[in-house]
Formats: structure tokens, sequence, C-alpha cells
């Protein structure tokens, strides 16, 4: 995967949770995981390279905390890029 997606989990039409998928080599997997203020998880691949952000409190996360960790492997996250998750500060 070249580019990163976001994958929204909805309850009663608002945002419960979000996985963003990070740029991935083929065979990458998730060796270790961070855990990070405002709700956010990240998971490594085995060369410490973030391949996902894990969103667990939509409502909590800011587009700074999750653009800190996006920018080390790809462009960094627009508002518009988040928007399903509601207002992301």
């Amino acid at each position: 995967m070249k580019k990163s997606y976001l994958e929204v989990t909805y309850r009663n039409g608002k945002p419960l949770a979000a996985y963003l998928y990070l740029p991935r080599r083929p065979g990458d997997k998730s060796v270790r995981t961070e855990k990070r203020q405002g709700g956010i998880v990240v998971d490594y691949a085995a060369d410490d390279r973030p391949i996902g952000i894990e969103i667990t409190s939509p409502t909590s996360a800011s587009l700074g905390a999750i653009n800190e960790i996006v920018s080390l492997v790809d462009e960094p996250a627009q508002p518009a890029d988040l928007a399903p998750l509601g207002k992301v500060s």
C-alpha cells in the first residue's frame, strides 16, 4: 500500500473508533504498539516504522498529534482527510 487511508467504525451515526493505515511494505506486520495522548495507539513494523494509527477516541484526537506520526512516513494529513471523524482539532 502506497498511500494512507482511513477506516472509521460508527455507532448510532457517530464515529466510535478509527484506524489510519499508513504506507506499508509487503509483509509488514505490527510487532509493537505505543499508546499516545488523545486516544491514539501507534502500530510499528519490525524496523520501527509506524504502519498504522488506531484512534480510540475520535473526539479527543488532534490533527497535530496524528500528523506528528504520519509525517514520518507520508504527507501530513489535511483536515478533509479526517473529516469522517467529526470535529478533529
